[in-house]
């Protein structure tokens, strides 16, 4: 074609394009229609992908609940300071050793079955020594901790100190008669071995250890240890020489007539060393102290063993260990009145300094007051017994904090009773609010 030739028409294309058709609108289609329609978009019929099938997502999702209206609670509070309140690790694991060689001794000496039934029936006359030493400790709760430490040495190293000792003894003096040993030889060894217990405690957990009440209650949980375990003994020796028949005998003999004798022992030497902790004494003088009062326990001791050997034993335990018993029990309420009367007059020492009202130490320092005071948080809304309790626990360690605090010996004093009277001033508040 040249460029100055005349120009050709164009040949129509062979393609025709549809007419533009306008997009439907809302308007054209019923919500009817939408909800049958097969259609679906492919950027919404593409599933996301998950880590793993247990990250997919249900097929319903419930709303999250709605937050509730705000409510009178307890904000984070100050705690007193644990130090000196607890027992050290190691001595847990010491006693983890022990009682790995002490089972080995029983399966190999008394055999797997009579150990195992042993130790079954030496259960029940524990527990019933726990229980009432519960009811002793209620009035101001040790650590639990410190609680079980003391059990755990009179079950595992007093007894196993005792046995090899005993062994010893043997080996050099020969066999001694019943009535030596009974009467002599282990009311020392034993008596020596438990209440080291109760002087560790007194060593480690000085600040867990207040005055007379607390010592009688380690010291007759160490007893209740080691009763248990010398019970697992006692009761597999039994079987293993009489069958069931002189079991019988030997568990009514030890584990119900007599389930008190071991923790009532060393309970003296923890209210002798609980008397010097009243005073946070030296370390020494808690020792002499401690003494004096594991000297009346050997000669208690010795006195309960030896009432078999010279008359009719069922005639001196009705007429001698049951008098004595319950002479005891009078003295722990004693111990609890004089414990009441202590605390309600260092909490008088906070009132006076305007944190307690005089009916609040009633209430706290009496036991009728308590009983007063919870009846009275269960009538408020919500059941406030809780609150109450620990109203009442913490101030109960406040009056212990501000008994050390007089002696001068505690440097944690301080802390300590700035956390409880926070404590306090909180729980109170919270209680009283509506």
């Amino acid at each position: 074609m040249s460029s100055g030739g005349p120009s050709q028409p164009q040949q129509p294309s062979p393609y025709t394009p549809p007419p533009a058709q306008s997009s439907p609108t809302a308007s054209q289609y019923s919500a009817q229609q939408y909800a049958q329609s097969p259609y679906i978009p492919p950027q919404f019929s593409q599933q996301p992908a998950f880590g793993s099938a247990l990250a997919q997502p249900t097929h319903y999702s419930p709303p999250a609940p709605v937050a509730p209206s705000p409510a009178p609670s307890l904000p984070s509070l100050p705690v007193p300071a644990k130090k000196g309140r607890t027992v050290s690790i190691w001595l847990f694991g010491a006693l983890g050793f022990l009682l790995i060689a002490l089972i080995g001794y029983f399966v190999w000496a008394l055999g797997v079955l009579a150990s195992g039934i042993g130790m079954v029936l030496a259960l029940i006359p524990l527990i019933i020594v726990l229980l009432g030493v519960r009811l002793i400790d209620r009035w101001e709760p040790e650590p639990k901790r410190v609680l079980f430490f003391a059990v755990a040495w009179g079950a595992i190293a007093a007894i196993g100190l005792t046995l090899l000792l005993d062994i010893a003894i043997t080996l050099l003096f020969g066999l001694r008669t019943e009535a030596v040993a009974a009467i002599v030889q282990a009311p020392i060894v034993e008596e020596f071995w438990k209440g080291l217990g109760v002087f560790l405690i007194y060593l480690t957990a000085r600040r867990a250890f207040d005055g007379p009440v607390d010592g009688v209650v380690y010291g007759a949980l160490v007893g209740a240890g080691f009763a248990f375990t010398e019970n697992i003994q006692y009761f597999a020796i039994s079987l293993i020489e009489g069958g069931g028949e002189q079991l019988t005998i030997t568990f009514v003999l030890r584990g119900l007539m007599s389930p008190f004798a071991h923790a009532m022992f060393t309970a003296l030497t923890g209210f002798a060393i609980g008397l010097a902790a009243r005073r946070h004494a030296s370390a020494g003088a808690a020792l002499g102290i401690g003494l004096l009062g594991m000297l009346g326990a050997i000669l208690l001791h010795a006195f309960w063993n030896g009432s078999s050997f010279v008359a009719d034993f069922y005639v001196l335990y009705f007429t001698l260990q049951v008098p004595l018993f319950v002479g005891f029990i009078l003295a722990i309420i004693a111990l609890r009145r004089e414990e009441s009367r202590l605390t309600r007059l260092r909490l008088g020492d906070y009132a006076a300094a305007g944190w307690f009202t005089p009916e609040e130490v009633t209430m706290l320092a009496t036991p009728a007051g308590r009983k007063t005071g919870l009846r009275w948080a269960a009538s408020l809304r919500g059941d406030r017994r809780p609150l109450m309790r620990e109203f009442i626990r913490d101030a109960t360690a406040l009056a212990a904090v501000r008994q050390r605090a007089i002696s001068g010996r505690d440097p944690l004093v301080a802390d300590d009773e700035r956390a409880l009277l926070i404590r306090t001033r909180a729980t109170r508040a919270a209680l009283l609010a509506y």
